[in-house]
């Protein structure tokens, strides 16, 4: 059994590797033993919730602000509920919030966000739809087999709030919906509570928000009849107040909820740019490698948990692997599947190559993984590291290049540290300062040299 799962690690012809053959839920309620779901709402919908799911074809929605250029981590979870709903057979809508990006959600936050510029919004929501389609493309690609599942997959349909918004009158819509809601309602939202009740307080634009989150739901009910709305923990009070306004509303029409746990580390700190330690989506902001690295680092502790939520592998597939990770914890055989799965759904097949090309130079000695990575590649890899362009000299030495790439500040220093062993070229110590730098050794086939000091100050050299 677990020996046939890691058979299917293989690449296929076609570029990509084999789809995992994943189960479909078709009853999406299932993902509940997953740890999935943290709540679901109204209280007592469970039972309908379940004979809709399994009942027919049903739409459901979570929303993304455009307040970076770039989701991350935490975003991912959600990402990967709304997949789950499209392998069950449902219609994913992933609403971009060009209007509500303009507000800020106050939701987690202790201070008011910084107000962006039109501009920026719109940059925004441009690299985050392609992000989205991103995601969903690979998953399509690599992780689901036509061949075991019959029925195709629903496209992903992409809406901005600012659509809608940009056609309502200010006055209309307070006299037509501002009715509907009631303060008592809205100040108790612990997302209002907490911010109330801090030194820099809550701003008018920052409260009216779930207003607008609210009717966005409303707008997604009555044109694409989504009856769910999906959406991290932390935005429970904006979906029950979504709720309160539908079912003043459109009386005869049920909707519900479904909230997903916050990911967080050992620490209890949440993953997301707001807690400062954001693991982007973006390759340009966290590389496929460092991607790869940090699941790859992630705790015994935090495995199986992180396999339940991440990845799409049967619940007692998850249990074989975390039995036989137990026998040999020190090969992390359920960090490096759950590092596979995630990098393969963010960056693909090529990215998922690179970073383990990455893996194999930095931790395993094979220096050819480095030639592998053209320029571009080496630098979205080692992101800080400093660069500099040589031309190739005969006869030149390890001291001449390491001053020549400013390694060390004084020569002095650079003969202590090379003499020492603490000097590396394509991660290969060096301590002879007068070895000549030779092609195919010290230079790679990509023209491309890869100097460290110590343990993580990393130069790349680009030959000329």
């Amino acid at each position: 059994m677990l020996q046939l799962r890691w058979s299917l690690l293989r690449p296929l012809q076609g570029g990509c590797r084999n789809p995992r053959r994943y189960f479909a839920h078709k009853n999406l309620l299932e993902l509940t033993d997953r740890g999935f779901f943290q709540g679901l709402f109204p209280d007592t919908a469970a039972p309908k919730m379940k004979q809709l799911f399994t009942s027919g074809q049903q739409s459901i929605y979570a929303g993304f602000d455009p307040t970076a250029d770039s989701l991350h981590v935490g975003n991912l979870l959600v990402i990967m509920g709304l997949l789950h709903c499209q392998r069950a057979g449902h219609r994913p809508i992933a609403l971009v919030g060009g209007a509500t990006g303009l507000i800020g959600d106050p939701s987690g936050r202790k201070t008011e966000r910084n107000q962006l510029g039109e501009s920026i919004i719109e940059s925004n929501l441009k690299a985050i739809e392609q992000q989205l389609t991103r995601v969903f493309e690979n998953h399509e690609k690599c992780l689901w087999d036509n061949r075991k599942n019959s029925t195709p997959l629903q496209p992903l349909k992409i809406v901005n709030n600012a659509e809608w918004y940009a056609n309502l009158h200010l006055i209309d819509f307070i006299a037509n919906m501002g009715r509907h809601f009631r303060m008592g309602s809205m100040l108790s939202r612990s997302s209002v509570q907490s911010r109330l009740e801090s030194e820099d307080g809550m701003s008018f634009t920052e409260f009216t928000y779930q207003i607008f989150q609210a009717y966005d739901w409303l707008h997604l009910l009555r044109k694409h009849n989504c009856c769910f709305q999906m959406g991290g923990s932390d935005q429970t009070g904006n979906l029950m107040t979504g709720h309160e306004l539908i079912s003043r509303v459109e009386r005869k029409r049920e909707v519900f909820g479904m909230t997903l746990p916050i990911v967080t580390n050992e620490e209890g700190d949440k993953f997301g740019k707001s807690a400062g330690n954001a693991v982007w989506l973006d390759e340009n902001k966290t590389s496929p490698f460092a991607l790869y690295q940090f699941f790859l680092r992630m705790p015994d502790s935090e495995a199986e948990k992180l396999l339940k939520l991440f990845t799409f592998i049967p619940l007692p597939e998850i249990e074989q692997l975390m039995q036989e990770h137990e026998k040999e914890p020190e090969k992390r055989k359920a960090q490096t599947l759950l590092a596979e799965d995630v990098t393969l759904l963010v960056h693909g097949e090529n990215g998922l190559k690179q970073a383990e090309r990455v893996t194999n130079a930095l931790y395993k000695g094979k220096v050819d993984g480095l030639a592998e990575l053209n320029y571009a590649e080496i630098k979205q890899t080692f992101q800080g590291a400093a660069v500099v362009d040589l031309l190739t000299e005969p006869g030149m030495s390890i001291l001449q290049l390491a001053m020549k790439a400013k390694c060390f500040p004084t020569e002095t220093d650079a003969v202590r540290i090379i003499n020492a062993g603490g000097f590396y070229v394509n991660q290969k110590r060096v301590q002879n300062i007068a070895e000549v730098i030779t092609a195919g050794i010290h230079i790679l086939r990509n023209g491309v040299s890869l100097l460290r000091v110590g343990k993580r100050n990393f130069y790349i050299v680009r030959w000329q």
